[in-house]
């Protein structure tokens, strides 16, 4: 008996060694910003970190044989800890852009959307441009791609960098700046909590960047990305994607 348990043991072995890539680590350790609801965040009733992009990425690792451990960061931190190895993958809400992809793998799209606008309530003009604001005092977040349209725009008496979102929604509610960019279902999240009861997300306006998220990985990592975007692809055809969009609020 102990002759066939160690036989199928040493099968299984066999075909684990097979089936399993070369240096392949069991978990991998995912960057995420904690401020982004319902993309990434942490969850005030769990006190861990939560979010579409993080079920993605928790989903297409069990797909693809890992775990995965999160870990939250500064958003403008993600790309630089993922390029020195202190992460080992990036999910949340990061545009796929030319620049980003000269410098980091991106697995295929699993979301997309543009940017938002948001004012204090008591402006009700139905904007459809940042160009309707000149001389005001504008924010977005830094280390997103809504920086840099905003100050070569050379319309607003600054454009404030904030770290993380919520400080945009802060200032915008107490007053302290005319409107913020970001993005559009984090904002709309927050503001279905009543969090900032004197904002609100301007339905007029048009975005001009919209992107696609999906999961960041090293540039020398190209068999692990293989392995993610079969594992996206199942969840694609299976409906997982759809459901997880469905439990965000996000289709």
């Amino acid at each position: 008996m102990k002759l066939k348990t160690f036989a199928c043991s040493a099968a299984l072995m066999a075909t684990l060694a097979v089936t399993l890539p070369a240096g392949a680590v069991t978990t991998l350790v995912v960057g995420t910003e904690a401020n982004g609801i319902p993309i990434s965040f942490l969850n005030p009733k769990t006190n861990q970190l939560d979010g579409f992009m993080l079920d993605i990425a928790r989903q297409a690792a069990k797909h693809a044989g890992y775990e995965v451990q999160f870990r939250a960061m500064d958003f403008s931190a993600l790309i630089p800890a993922l390029r020195t190895g202190k992460i080992d993958m990036i999910a949340t809400g990061m545009y796929i852009t030319e620049p980003r992809k000269k410098i980091i793998n991106f697995s295929t799209p699993v979301y997309r959307y543009g940017e938002g606008m948001i004012v204090r309530k008591e402006d009700q003009h139905d904007y459809t441009s940042f160009k309707e604001l000149p001389g005001a005092v504008v924010g977005a977040q830094m280390g997103t791609i809504f920086i840099e349209p905003l100050k070569q725009a050379n319309i607003f008496k600054d454009v404030k960098a904030y770290d993380t979102l919520t400080g945009i929604m802060k200032d915008v509610n107490a007053g302290r700046i005319k409107a913020g960019f970001g993005d559009t279902p984090s904002m709309a999240y927050y503001l279905s909590l009543g969090q900032y009861p004197d904002v609100r997300l301007v339905k007029s306006y048009k975005p001009v960047l919209p992107g696609s998220l999906g999961l960041g990985m090293r540039k020398d990592e190209a068999q692990r990305l293989a392995q993610l975007n079969d594992a996206i692809a199942i969840m694609q055809s299976n409906g997982e994607i759809t459901t997880l969009l469905e439990k965000w609020k996000l289709n």
